[in-house]
């Protein structure tokens, strides 16, 4: 029988010697075997009954390593938790991320299963048990896009073929304008009044300038220009452990932010009072052994003044009361996001659009300034022309 060979494939007669005569073993057994060698030199064989069925899945082979889909059947079998170790020790991470990701990978219920066998109806019922679970849309869908990362990394990689987690519907998150909490003045008057433990400042730059937690706790003396009354945003401070970590601020966010006269005064004050002296990279927020603040020890001051004042909001809400003064005082979506930091426009209308007049409102308006210049034009006339005038005016 003649066989098909090459170098990278073929499907050969077990049971027939070279010279094409049968074997001692000739009939037993899957007769047929077909076998390729993959990209990196490796050889892979199967046994089949009939010489169709090993052709055909010869040519399934062949057709995957030719349009990019080909996986290793040796490494596809590596479980999810193995491939997320490998995987995960390669990524360059800020700590939070890393923890972040880590957790997913330790609570997935489909960490111990093999990459190639892990199909969407996994995912489907991973996201489910969340829901069941009660937790909130956007930290079902900050996990899910972890996963989704991992399997997305694992078909680069070629270890798996598809990507289970493509297109898996996730629960509907809430509206921004249903959910965003935004302080009154009077609320940020109390929480200033009523800071602790030289956090009054620290509030303000949140409030006024429009800082994260890790961008105010991270601003050092050098990056206040007291004379143009500006700020600039070069750090941000995380945790790492029970440390702090410097970071460039998130994702870009490098920028300058003009500060009103009274928080330039307020700056002013406080660096006279906890550090008139010293280098210009020194903290402007720190305890008393010089170390930066960061998120723990930002958060039990945040507790204790919001207490004190008796508002109930959330630290970052500051930061949506910032927003919404510069929206407020007219400033275009592009002033908004260079004072917020925002790596684009979408981002800050996806995030305060709400807060822009409408085109009812602005027509409402402009309708509003016509009656008033008509009133104003009708008041004169009375008072240059007298009554009979006036009264031509349909006044």
């Amino acid at each position: 029988m003649t066989q098909r060979r090459n170098r990278r494939s073929s499907v050969e007669d077990r049971w027939r010697k070279r010279d094409g005569t049968p074997s001692a073993n000739d009939g037993k057994g899957k007769r047929w075997r077909a076998r390729y060698v993959d990209d990196d030199a490796r050889e892979h064989s199967k046994g089949f009954t009939r010489k169709v069925d090993a052709q055909a899945w010869l040519n399934e082979i062949t057709s995957a390593q030719v349009t990019g889909s080909y996986v290793d059947p040796v490494r596809g079998s590596i479980t999810f938790t193995r491939f997320y170790e490998d995987w995960s020790a390669r990524q360059v991470w800020v700590p939070s991320t890393r923890t972040n990701a880590d957790y997913v990978a330790k609570v997935v219920p489909f960490k111990a299963k093999a990459m190639s066998a892990i199909r969407r109806s996994d995912i489907e019922a991973w996201v489910k048990s969340m829901v069941d679970a009660g937790l909130a849309a956007t930290t079902i869908k900050t996990r899910y896009n972890i996963a989704r990362s991992i399997f997305r990394a694992a078909r680069l990689d070629k270890i798996v073929a598809g990507d289970p987690t493509e297109n898996v519907t996730l629960p509907r998150a809430r509206r921004r304008d249903a959910t965003m909490t935004i302080p009154s003045a009077g609320d940020v008057a109390k929480l200033v009044e009523h800071a602790v433990d030289r956090f009054d400042v620290y509030v303000q730059l949140c409030a006024f300038a429009g800082l994260r937690l890790g961008e105010a706790a991270g601003v050092q003396v050098g990056d206040i220009d007291f004379l143009r009354r500006q700020l600039s945003v070069a750090r941000q401070i995380q945790r790492d452990g029970n440390r702090p970590r410097v970071a460039p601020p998130k994702y870009g966010s490098e920028r300058v932010v003009y500060l009103p006269e009274d928080l330039v005064e307020a700056l002013s004050r406080h660096v006279a009072r906890w550090t008139p002296e010293g280098p210009a990279d020194r903290w402007l927020f720190t305890d008393d052994e010089g170390v930066p603040w960061f998120d723990n020890r930002v958060g039990w001051r945040w507790r204790k003044t919001r207490a004190a004042a008796g508002v109930d909001c959330r630290l970052h809400d500051l930061r949506h009361f910032y927003a919404s003064g510069l929206i407020a005082a007219g400033c275009d979506v592009v002033t908004v996001q260079r004072a917020l930091g925002h790596s684009t426009a979408t981002t800050t209308l996806s995030t305060y659009a709400h807060l822009w007049p409408s085109a009812e409102d602005r027509t409402r308006s402009a309708t509003a300034g016509l009656m008033t210049m008509v009133s104003e034009a009708a008041a004169d006339a009375l008072r240059t022309d007298g009554p009979n005038q006036a009264g031509d005016l349909g006044v």
